[in-house]
Order: structure tokens, then C-alpha cells, then sequence
């Protein structure tokens, strides 16, 4: 058994003070915790700030204090053996545990530095000859200096910085330090470094925990009597099971409330890195976010059931698409204003209505981008619990994903790629990597290059597909769907992917690797092989089973068409069928004129349609009848630009409505008639 560490998000609604039995309402509790974040991220700036320079990052890097001992893990302890002590401004009173999690904090962000610092060095090192276009061999002197776990996107992200300072100062940065400035310290503070003498934490129930922390009474405390101990009571979301281990949280104020970042542990299963019968395989598509194929390796050949697996979130992404241009909107705005606020003096009579504009702006901007990140987050969740729930049901012990790293916006499908790189596929990996390690499942990530250029079926690397805008248009040129001129397979170019990924990942699954730093597995070597698919038994329906019971007809010959001249016809109009007066049979038969104009006189032709193709009229305005068919608006709504006639949930185009595969079972194939047999097998 292993452990799983995750972080829970609480609030703390208030605050009592321990001694005197006070009651702390909370913006004041929000106040004194924003003074001790506040304390903390002076001390953190003040040590990453007189510490960023090569002389101290070099003695960082070595790994030896002064001492001559080797630094502790720790980063306050190692901060402290390299004697890089920081003592707070004068006529404040800071604790010895304050100064531990300052110190913490600046270890932490000064090592982060060290790993960009080594990156840059191997870049600058090995600096090709174009930039934008390495060759192999150029490529492999790189990842022969470069440190282990880098993607192919930081490295392209590094190099195109280092490319634009090289552009401006015509020469290449001697250190990190030249090429970015020290970084920014959040407001926050890091209590896993302190101890009892600052804080402690109790679990009361299983929804509830207490937290102890030393809160300073002022903004500047001068002594230890400006410091008291509160009691902070925090309430547990349902992501923490009973049975899992709280941890020392840390705090951080947000929009005028106590946040507490609750790490927890909980015990999970082993995972294997190899040894996988049965799996998963999903590609990051471009008709969707999500395309997965389930299938078994069996004699050293993968065989699947044939039945794509699709999380379609199109309208979510539109929903998205639409809130990112209004954000990068108001972002232009906001910088605009700021402009013109810098241009003119506080005296102008124009500045207080600009400036106040200029803030509401701001806020707007805020907002906008939380509601982003909300439904960014609930969106990768959803995805990643669709994942979970379709692996869990195929009795899958491995899930294998698309590599990041290797995916890039680049032409036509740049843009798709570019427009679903902000669908958050980088928290849907984190999710379906916490959910699968729950439930002892692996994910492992493959390459992603190729996986839909080959035919799954024939390919094997050499029958390359045709790609076409749909199945009906296989001589045009497109993207979204795939053909092989070979064998005849004609599907969505996602599924292609999504099988091969899967092919990739069960038949090279003996070259996976693991980083020990974070743990992740992933498959740098390519395995091409070919996917079979199995036949599902065919289950008899429910109409099926009914007509053997009766003993009648499963599918009856259905009446012959009645073909009287009982109603309006092309060359029978409506009037002539109802008005007698029309009719030369009846010559002798007179109606008033306002009876065959009458409404009931005119009756429906098959051609007309049953709704309309146009907005609907806005009820009060001259020539206004009835609405066209549809849902009507709800009171109190505006009316929508169009209605129409809608059939089922997913046809509705609201954005929280997403389609997915039903999750059902893999077929088993054998040699028993109840199983399922390959249908054909390369």
C-alpha cells in the first residue's frame, strides 16, 4: 500500500480567540491572517531577492553548506546552513516558526530557479544553427545535457525566449538571472515548515477539523504580547474520506476570506508499470476533448470491440471561446484606460470618473477570469471521471494518454489544437492521474506523433490514411475524418488515434518509465502495431423476444397507403376543398365573403412547413401572431436569437450540456459461440 497526497480547498467562515474566549467576526480574522501572509512574503522577497545572483545560486546548486555538510531536503534548514538569514524590519516581532516558513518558502522558489537555471545553460550550450528548426543531431546533443523529465514544449518555450534576448542584446545571458528578474512571492505562508509553537490541527469529525494558529493583533507587531492563538473551525468537503491523514495547511486570504489549502493523505493500491492484459487508450481530439478506444492484448496482438468512446464538449468549448475573446476584451480595455490614466495628474477633472471606470473594469476583468477557471475546472473533472468510469467498466488496469509535450498549434489544425489547449487538458490529465490512482489503475503517456497518419487496421507503419471533411466527401481534402484506400476503413480520424495510442501503449509497455520526482510514467519508444476488432454477441431485442413468444411477425408489412381524394392535394387546393363557393360542381351554392375568408376556411397544404426558419417576432409589434414551434422562453427572460423545434437533450445548445459514450462493458472474445471472435485479425 502507497499513499495519496491531494489538496482540499476550505474556508474559515471565523475565528476565536483562545485566551480570552473572543469571538472573531470574519473580515477581522481575514485582516490579521492577511498581516501574517503579509509578514511572511516580506521575509520570502527579501531572501529570493538578495540571494538571486550566480555566486548564491552556484552554492545552492552544490549542495554543501558551509559546514561542509550536505544540505537537508528541507528548505528551511538549508537556507539556514548556508547562512542566508534574514532578520524582519526594525520594531517588529516576528516568532522563530515565522521566520521557518519564510525560509521555506525562498528555498522552495530559489530551487525551481536552479531547474530553469539548467535548462537555460543546456540550450545556451548546445544553440543550434536555426532556432525554429533543429535536426536530429542537434536534437540529440540537447537531450544529451539537458536534465531528466523536460518536455519538447519547454524547451521550445526556452529557446524562443532566450532567441528573443539574444534578438535584443545580440548575445546570449551569461546566467538565469540576466534573462528573468527574481520571481513574485504569493501571499501566503507555508505552515508544513513550523511546528506546535505556531500551529496545530485536530480532526473533530468527519466533516469537521480545528485548526490553532498564532495570529499577530496588529499590522506590525512589536512584541510577543501583539500575538494570540485562534481557533479557526474549518469544515471538510466530501473529497476527504474519514479515513485520511490531514496535514499542516497553508493560508492565504482570497477575495476577504480565510482560504486554507488542506493537504490530505489516503491509502491506495499499487499500480503496476507493466504486466497490463486489458486498457484504455484516449486521444486529445479535435472533433472532441475526448476519444477513447478499449481494448486486450492477446498472443501479442491488440484486439478491441470496435465501439468509440466520445466525450463531446463543443458547446462547453464554445461557451469558453466566447468568455476568453470577452476576456482578452476587457484585458485591451483595462490597459487602455491605464494609459490614459498615466497621461494626466489627479487635478484633471477627468481622473476620478477614469479612474473609477478604470477599476470597475478591473473587477469585471477579475470576475471573468474566475468564472473561467471555474468551469475549466468542472469541465476537466467531468471529463476525467468519464475516463475513470469507461476504464473501470472494461475491467481496464491502464490508461494511456497522449503526450503534452509533443502536441503544438501548428497550421489548420494548430488552431483546433490551439483552441482546445485552453479546454484544460493539462487538468485533465492531473484528474484522471488522482481518480485512476484511487481505484490502483496506471496512466501512462505515449507519443503522440503519427498516431493519426497510419491505418489501425493495415497500417502498421506503412498505409498511411486520407483525410476528408466527413464520409461523404472522401475526394476533398480535410481533417476530421479518415480513410485508408487499402482496406476501407472510413472513421472519425480521433478514433484512429485513439486506437493506435492504445496499440502503442499495451505492445511497448516494456519500455515504460517512471520519474521519481513526480512519478509519472510515460513511453518514449514507438511500437506500431495493428488493432483487431472483435464481434459483440448479438443479444436478442426486446421486440425480438416478444414476437418469439407470440409467435408473430418481428417486422410487419406496414398498410398500404390510403390514396382516396379525402384531403388537400397539389392540384386540389385548400379553397377548392372547403369553400363550395369555388368548386364549379356547385355553381348554385353562394358564401359570404367574410365566411371563406374566415380563418377556418384555409387549411394546411403538405408543403407548408411546421415551423419556421426565421426568429420568432417579438410579441407587442405590429404583424406579431403566434410563436413558431419550440421551447417559449421562461418569464423574466430575454428572447433568445433562435428557436427552433428541439428533439432530445442533446440537441440543446446549452453549454452544460455535454455528450458521452453510456459506459457499458468490453466484449470478450474466445473460442465459446456466447463470446465474442475477432473480426479480423493482420
Amino acid at each position: 500500500m502507497s499513499k495519496l497526497t491531494a489538496t482540499a480547498t476550505c474556508t474559515a467562515h471565523g475565528a476565536m480567540v483562545e485566551k480570552t474566549g473572543e469571538v472573531v467576526s470574519q473580515p477581522l480574522s481575514a485582516q490579521r491572517v492577511s498581516w501574517l501572509t503579509s509578514l511572511a512574503r516580506e521575509l520570502t522577497a527579501g531572501i529570493v531577492a538578495a540571494r538571486w545572483n550566480t555566486a548564491d545560486l552556484d552554492a545552492l546548486a552544490s549542495g554543501v553548506g558551509l559546514d561542509g555538510r550536505v544540505l537537508p531536503s528541507k528548505g528551511w534548514m538549508a537556507v539556514r546552513r548556508l547562512g542566508w538569514g534574514l532578520a524582519p524590519g526594525l520594531g517588529v516581532h516576528v516568532c522563530d516558526r515565522v521566520l521557518r516558513c519564510a525560509q521555506e518558502q525562498a528555498a522552495r522558489a530559489l530551487r525551481l530557479a536552479l531547474h530553469r537555471r539548467r535548462m537555460v545553460a543546456a540550450i545556451v550550450t548546445t544553440w543550434p544553427g536555426n532556432s525554429r528548426a533543429r535536426t536530429d543531431a542537434e536534437w540529440d546533443a540537447l537531450r544529451a545535457v539537458l536534465p531528466d523529465g523536460m518536455t519538447s514544449a519547454q524547451i521550445r518555450n526556452r529557446t524562443r525566449q532566450i532567441a528573443t534576448y539574444l534578438d535584443e542584446r545580440g548575445a546570449f545571458p551569461a546566467d538565469l538571472t540576466d534573462l528573468e528578474q527574481p520571481p513574485n512571492i504569493a501571499a501566503q505562508i507555508v505552515l508544513a515548515a513550523a511546528d506546535r509553537q505556531l500551529v496545530t490541527l485536530e480532526r473533530t469529525s468527519n466533516h469537521s477539523a480545528r485548526l490553532r494558529v498564532r495570529l499577530p493583533l496588529l499590522a506590525s507587531p512589536a512584541s510577543a504580547k501583539d500575538w494570540a492563538w485562534h481557533v479557526l473551525p474549518i469544515t471538510l468537503p466530501p473529497t476527504v474520506p474519514s479515513e485520511a491523514k490531514l496535514c499542516t495547511p497553508t493560508l492565504q486570504v482570497r477575495k476577504g476570506r480565510v482560504r486554507v489549502d488542506l493537504p490530505f493523505q489516503i491509502p491506495i493500491g499499487f499500480a503496476p508499470a507493466t504486466g497490463h492484459v486489458t486498457g484504455m487508450g484516449f486521444d486529445w481530439g479535435l472533433n472532441t476533448l475526448l476519444t477513447g478506444a478499449a481494448g486486450r492484448l492477446a498472443d501479442g496482438r491488440v484486439i478491441g470491440d470496435g465501439r468509440p468512446l466520445t466525450y463531446d464538449a463543443s458547446s462547453i468549448s464554445a461557451k469558453l471561446h466566447r468568455l476568453r475573446a470577452e476576456r482578452e476584451h476587457l484585458a485591451a480595455k483595462h490597459r487602455h484606460q491605464q494609459r490614459l490614466l498615466a497621461d494626466i495628474t489627479p487635478a484633471d477633472p477627468r481622473y476620478a470618473e477614469l479612474s473609477v471606470a478604470c477599476w470597475r473594469t478591473g473587477v469585471e476583468h477579475e470576475r471573468l477570469c474566475a468564472r473561467l477557471r471555474q468551469l475549466n475546472k468542472a469541465l476537466a473533472w467531468s471529463a476525467a471521471r468519464w475516463a475513470l468510469d469507461q476504464a473501470v467498466a472494461n475491467g481496464a488496469t491502464v490508461i494511456y494518454l497522449e503526450d503534452l509535450a509533443t502536441l503544438e498549434a501548428r497550421g489548420r489544425r494548430g488552431r483546433a489544437n490551439a483552441r482546445l489547449s485552453g479546454q484544460v487538458r493539462g487538468q485533465v490529465v492531473e484528474a484522471i492521474r488522482h481518480l485512476a490512482a484511487q481505484n490502483a489503475i496506471t496512466v501512462v503517456t505515449v507519443p503522440a506523433r503519427g498516431t493519426s497518419r497510419y491505418c489501425p487496421r493495415c497500417g502498421d507503419g506503412a498505409s498511411r490514411l486520407r483525410h476528408s471533411p466527413a464520409p461523404d466527401r472522401l475526394a476533398e481534402r480535410g481533417w476530421a475524418w479518415a480513410y485508408c484506400p487499402v482496406c476501407g476503413l472510413s472513421c472519425d480520424r480521433d478514433w484512429v488515434a485513439a486506437e493506435r495510442i492504445l496499440a502503442r501503449g499495451l505492445l511497448g509497455q516494456d519500455a515504460t518509465r517512471t520519474n521519481r520526482a513526480t512519478g509519472a510514467r510515460t513511453i518514449g519508444k514507438v511500437v506500431e502495431g495493428n488493432v483487431a476488432r472483435a464481434r459483440r454477441p448479438a443479444k436478442p431485442t426486446r421486440a425480438a423476444r416478444r414476437a418469439r413468444r407470440t409467435r408473430t411477425d418481428l417486422h410487419p408489412r406496414p398498410a398500404a397507403r390510403d390514396r382516396s381524394k379525402n384531403r388537400p392535394t397539389p392540384k386540389r387546393s385548400a379553397r377548392t376543398a372547403k369553400n363550395p363557393a369555388n368548386n364549379p360542381a356547385n355553381t348554385s351554392v353562394t358564401t359570404p365573403v367574410d365566411q371563406v375568408n374566415s380563418a377556418d376556411d384555409w387549411l394546411t397544404s403538405s408543403r407548408v412547413p411546421d415551423r419556421r426558419t426565421v426568429p420568432a417576432p417579438v410579441p407587442g409589434t405590429p404583424g406579431a401572431r403566434q410563436r413558431p414551434a419550440g421551447h417559449a422562453p421562461k418569464p423574466g427572460r430575454r428572447e433568445p436569437h433562435r428557436t427552433g423545434h428541439v428533439r432530445n437533450s442533446h440537441h440543446r445548445t446549452g453549454f452544460h450540456h455535454a455528450k458521452a459514450t453510456p459506459v457499458l462493458a468490453l466484449a470478450k472474445h474466445g473460442s465459446s459461440p456466447q463470446q465474442a471472435t475477432p473480426a479480423r485479425i493482420t
